[in-house]
């Protein structure tokens, strides 16, 4: 059974090319992958996980904050997957469903290491672009900007920091983030609302325009917009 190997492979890969998404793929295609993967095609989930990991792994790193926790939560991540795709229905697009898992697992790993209230992010952490910018100045603006939102993250809270990274930059819906994280919908709201709060003021103090420069690396929903890390 080759899963485990294409697990291993596919997190190497991610780690070493954050900058690149997955293989292209079409929706049909994508599809079609998915309905073998549920009817138990090993190798179609494997290509699933090659076109996934990369974002998947970008999702796990901004959870634990460090490659060796995040490199076990995506293994995770996907040995889960393969136990539940055959469940999966199509209500949400492959990716959401597979954020989902990577929550849970995340909030899991860091439970079973007694670090999930307060485990900081890597400050180090290398900042993850999956658009490739192509204006070199624009991107070494951005990346300096998302650099200030890495460690301004580090600072929060890891429930905080975890639904401000679901909601403001992976979309999940309140009632997602909630049951993946294992408290109530409006706990996961009041959550988000105070790490926005908290988060503004440390990148407006951080910021030596006054606050310009962060405003824009932080687009959250309640300016109309999303989070740019």
């Amino acid at each position: 059974m080759p899963l485990g190997g294409t697990l291993a492979r596919a997190t190497s890969r991610s780690r070493r090319g954050l900058s690149h998404g997955g293989p292209p793929i079409s929706a049909a295609a994508l599809a079609g992958l998915i309905s073998r993967a549920r009817l138990g095609d090993v190798e179609a989930f494997a290509s699933l996980v090659e076109v996934t990991s990369v974002e998947v792994y970008a999702l796990a790193l901004r959870l634990v904050g460090n490659e060796h926790d995040a490199r076990d939560v995506v293994q995770e991540t996907y040995l889960r997957a393969f136990r539940a795709i055959g469940r999966f229905r199509g209500d949400a697009a492959i990716t959401t469903w597979l954020y989902r898992i990577c929550a849970n697992c995340a909030t899991d790993h860091l439970t079973r290491r007694g670090r999930r209230k307060d485990e900081p992010l890597d400050v180090d952490l290398a900042v993850v672009d999956l658009r490739g910018d192509t204006n070199p100045e624009a991107a070494l603006a951005l990346t300096h900007e998302r650099a200030e939102l890495v460690r301004q993250l580090s600072r929060l809270p890891y429930a905080m920091r975890a639904v401000v990274v679901l909601r403001d930059i992976y979309d999940l819906p309140h009632e997602a983030i909630a049951a993946e994280l294992g408290f109530s919908k409006t706990a996961a709201k009041v959550r988000l609302h105070r790490a926005r709060r908290l988060l503004r003021e440390q990148l407006y103090a951080a910021a030596p325009d006054g606050g310009e420069t962060s405003s824009r690396s932080l687009r959250v929903r309640g300016d109309g917009g999303r989070a740019a890390l």
